[in-house]
């Protein structure tokens, strides 16, 4: 059987915008939590730097996780 559809990389170069703002909105707010307890409350340009490193992957595993999900539907699909 071959694939159909997108690759792995296709889909993670898609969704790595989402991924690295998702991963910056939850180190940010991470941040503000641990500042309740005396850490330092980082910058948005340091969350959004810290975001884009964490975005790849998490994005790489999530794009895996849907090219999964793919392959399972079209296996489906010819039965």
């Amino acid at each position: 059987m071959t694939r159909t559809g997108w690759s792995t990389r296709k889909i993670a170069l898609v969704l790595y915008p989402f991924g690295a703002g998702a991963a910056a909105v939850n180190v940010f707010f991470a941040a503000l939590i641990f500042s309740w307890i005396g850490g330092p409350i980082l910058s948005t340009g340091l969350s959004i730097l810290i975001g884009a490193v964490l975005g790849i992957p998490a994005t790489w595993y999530f794009a895996k996780h849907i090219r999964h999900l793919m392959d399972m539907a079209d296996r489906g699909a010819q039965q």
